[in-house]
């Protein structure tokens, strides 16, 4: 009963109108299940190949036939009749016949949509929600935590078509459960567009849904933040906090080892660079920075880590691109102490939670994260409770691709209470302006 009947891809639309990758597989008794994968632009170099078909003539040639091909001739073949409780035989013979180190002959958008159905088939069959199989599979059976939001309310960088160098101005707002965190979100989200008007600057929203107005700077963005945080009755600094996703790679120059901002016409090394972002942490509740220096630039990192260690969350995400042998190597330089996590980077379920076991064995933070191209499947917000993570990034909270994540995340909060299994939110806090304490309950 348990054992894999059918397999079927198809291509389907993501929230940017591109094609992506949807897998439906199914029981012998009838059982389906269904995963979409997402897409990024703001991408790492070292990221599991999404594989498109190049094909001028559709789509721009950004279909995904190659895929689908691939899932429903090559995959399915040698996956009918295994067991979908066996998730990780399933990950590793997928890899194997793969047989490259980045996924490109099937495509890590093919590999991990039939990964995430699979482990979707196996909680229907075993009639548990998606996070307590995550849970379970992890031998992590235990009560659980929702996490913090890390909500993206000014799009920038490749996520938008304004001046802004930087990607993602967000928003951490530490309410008594998840709901409320949601309520303070929507509230500062809806004041910060009523300033935008105020002061004559567009309301557009980016591929994630944040604002994406042209501004004089960086900092007038994250001033707008705080005067909207302030119109909505909130303490800046005690009950909402302020993060950064640089995504410093797609504005580093790796031939002279210069980081360029072009919204502010200046040039920065890698020192200039981490004084500029720690000035801003010193004058704003910056408590969370993500991709603060290239991909490229380790010593740049290592010298960024070695000084705000100990004050801020440091976030690799195309450092490490949720993969264990590059994050390995950051762990030993001592570089970071955070992870994005993003199943799409690496391909498979079970290498996404020996990412975040890794992690949480080394004592780094864990944040669960979208894409830009992102679609209506809430897999990121099952296991961000399954991991019990503490932080998820689904971006703002406009455009339903981002919304249903969050809303996915209110109806867990509210089962887990009904069952008794809710152990909070898992969050940061801080006893002075400079004193990180680390996922303190």
């Amino acid at each position: 009963m348990c054992k894999l009947k059918n397999i079927k891809g198809r291509q389907v639309i993501d929230s940017r109108g591109w094609p992506t990758v949807e897998v439906e597989c199914e029981l012998s008794n009838k059982i389906y299940a269904r995963a979409i994968v997402p897409s990024g632009a703001s991408t790492g170099i070292n990221e599991a190949l999404e594989l498109r078909d190049n094909n001028l003539n559709k789509f721009l040639g950004r279909g995904v036939q190659k895929c689908v091909n691939n899932i429903n001739n090559i995959i399915s073949s040698e996956l009918i009749g295994l067991s979908v409780l066996d998730q990780s035989k399933i990950d590793n013979l997928m890899i194997e016949i793969d047989g490259t180190y980045n996924k490109s002959k099937l495509g890590a958008n093919a590999i991990l949509a039939v990964s995430l159905s699979i482990a979707k088939l196996a909680a229907k069959y075993l009639n548990l929600p998606f996070y307590s199989y995550i849970s379970k599979i992890n031998k992590n059976f235990n009560k659980y935590c929702l996490p913090v939001p890390m909500m993206n309310i000014i799009n920038g960088g490749c996520h938008a078509n304004n001046n802004l160098d930087i990607q993602e101005f967000m928003i951490l707002p530490l309410g008594v459960n998840f709901f409320e965190s949601i309520r303070m979100c929507s509230e500062i989200f809806h004041n910060l567009g009523i300033l935008l008007k105020k002061y004559k600057k567009s309301t557009l929203v980016g591929d994630e849904g944040g604002y994406a107005p042209d501004l004089k700077n960086h900092e007038e963005a994250i001033i707008l933040i705080c005067e909207a945080i302030y119109k909505s009755k909130y303490n800046l600094g005690e009950n909402v906090f302020l993060g950064l996703d640089c995504a410093s790679s797609e504005f580093y120059n790796s031939k002279n080892k210069l980081y360029y901002l072009s919204s502010e016409k200046k040039k920065y090394t890698f020192y200039e660079f981490t004084d500029y972002l720690n000035s801003l942490i010193n004058k704003y509740p910056i408590i969370s920075i993500e991709d603060p220096l290239s991909e490229n630039d380790l010593e740049g990192y290592v010298y960024f880590t070695s000084l705000l260690k100990d004050t801020i969350q440091i976030v690799g995400d195309d450092l490490f691109v949720t993969n264990t042998k590059l994050f390995k190597k950051g762990i030993n330089y001592n570089i970071a102490n955070s992870i994005l996590i993003k199943p799409n980077q690496i391909g498979t379920i079970s290498e996404t939670l020996n990412c975040i076991n890794l992690a949480k064995k080394h004592n780094y933070s864990v944040i669960i994260s979208h894409r830009s191209g992102e679609t209506e499947d809430t897999t990121i917000s099952d296991l961000a409770v399954g991991m019990n993570v503490g932080q998820i990034k689904s971006g703002s909270i406009c455009r339903t691709e981002r919304v249903c994540k969050y809303n996915r995340l209110i109806r867990i909060e509210e089962r887990l209470y009904d069952l008794n299994l809710f152990k909070g939110i898992k969050e940061f806090r801080f006893l002075t302006k400079n004193k990180f304490l680390n996922n303190i309950l």
